[in-house]
């Protein structure tokens, strides 16, 4: 794993931050940088391809970095012929000679990280503010804010496509069924997420298709799943005679197809609002799959943000208007999908699938759908879109809260500024 200074080290060879003056190898022959190479974030050499004049000669190969020489036999470089090609090893502290494992010793540059780069970088690292690199936000030009955005979206696109191609592993390449495990998940809202996905891949397609036209079946498949309908899962007093129904129908499905529910402790409940109650989030999806027949393909034929809004639009159904939960009464209300939700599960199901698709066809057509469609729909409210509007940069759609939100989760939470592009402007700062 790499420690902080040689993240510095690869950040000051891959910009070319070097000291003034000319540089030399441990043993005193002249280094002539031409290219630092290609950074390679998998395994392998740090840096690919590079071109540097030792000593006059000319070398193209691959550059190793560590924080110290005898980093290279820590990690049994010495033992691995994917160093061979390796023409230069950059240190801080060269404190042994590196050996390759066809016996050759490497040239080696000991590298100095500029002091104020140092300093900028141990404010990033040890500050509590979020994002922590907020000074430098205000100084951006607009092109490179919307540049870092715009790939950001892209990542995380790219990101929520190697979650839907494991779906589409487990169900055979069924794209339909990827819908409806991504839909599902979705209706959890972070909270249950996890559930509704180990709900969605319990709803075996030939079986609950059969009763597709009759609502009250479709519902007693949906919630015996679930486990909702278990005796353990609702106090006896609260079994009404909806529930009791429910349950009955669902055993006489459970027999017909040899159904195995999920268990009902993984379900979340704890200050949940009425309205996402897993009850009430399964009954809309009953709704949608039974009255609005939501499937991938009309997913597909939706031209427009209005119209996709239009067709997920799920309404609960009767009995889930007065209740949230078995037996307990509430206010009675459409339990509708708000516009807000809706944009949620559009950001979130509609565009990845989009993308996906148009990856797996070769279809580009399908890949602007999903960016266009991100910057069509109103921005993400939360803590993370509310920190960066107030360092000095608010998102404008969609696409830009689904930047904030990668930027947040795989840069700063995890510290890696040498690799984010406000951090590498930060690192450079003289303010």
């Amino acid at each position: 794993m790499e420690t902080n200074m040689e993240k510095l080290l690869h950040y000051v060879w891959q910009h070319r931050i070097y000291p003034l003056g000319t540089l030399h190898t441990e043993d005193g022959a002249e280094i002539d940088i031409i290219d630092p190479g290609l950074h390679n974030f998998n395994a392998g050499p740090d840096f690919f391809n590079a071109k540097v004049k030792i000593g006059g000669q000319l070398w193209v190969g691959n550059v190793e970095i560590h924080e110290r020489a005898s980093d290279w036999f820590r990690h049994q470089h010495q033992q691995d012929a994917a160093y061979n090609n390796v023409v230069l090893h950059v240190v801080s502290v060269a404190d042994e000679q590196a050996l390759t494992l066809d016996g050759k010793s490497l040239p080696q540059l000991v590298l100095t990280v500029p002091p104020e780069i140092l300093r900028n970088y141990e404010e990033l690292l040890h500050e509590d503010t979020f994002p922590p690199c907020y000074r430098i936000i205000p100084h951006l030009p607009d092109i490179k804010k919307h540049a870092w955005l715009a790939a950001l979206t892209a990542e995380r696109l790219e990101d929520k496509t190697n979650r839907l191609r494991s779906y589409l592993q487990r169900t055979c390449n069924d794209w339909e069924r990827t819908f409806f495990i991504t839909l599902a998940r979705n209706f959890g809202f972070s909270v249950n997420s996890e559930a509704f996905e180990e709900w969605a891949f319990l709803i075996e397609p030939s079986a609950v298709g059969k009763h597709r036209d009759n609502a009250f079946q479709v519902e007693a498949f949906f919630f015996g799943q679930a486990g909702l309908l278990d005796d353990a899962a609702v106090a006896q007093e609260r079994r009404d005679d909806y529930f009791c129904r429910l349950q009955k129908e669902y055993t006489f499905l459970k027999h017909k197809f040899s159904l195995t529910p999920m268990d009902f402790h993984h379900w979340k409940f704890l200050r949940l609002r009425p309205q996402n109650f897993p009850h009430v989030r399964l009954s809309q999806l009953v709704d949608l799959y039974f009255r609005q027949g939501v499937n991938f393909s009309r997913i597909l034929e939706a031209r427009n943000l209005e119209s996709l809004r239009s067709l997920l639009r799920a309404e609960a159904t009767d009995y889930w208007r007065r209740h949230y939960t078995f037996g307990i009464d509430s206010v009675e209300n459409s339990k509708q999908l708000q516009n807000a939700s809706l944009d949620l599960i559009i950001i979130n199901t509609v565009a990845p699938l989009l993308f996906t698709y148009g990856k797996e066809r070769l279809d580009e057509s399908l890949c602007e759908r999903a960016f266009n469609l991100l910057e069509k729909t109103r921005t993400e409210h939360n803590f993370i879109t509310r920190s960066w509007a107030a360092a000095g940069l608010p998102a404008r759609n969609a696409a830009d809260s689904q930047a904030l939100i990668q930027l947040k989760r795989e840069y700063c939470d995890k510290r890696d500024c040498i690799r984010c592009r406000f951090g590498s402007e930060y690192l450079r700062k003289t303010l």
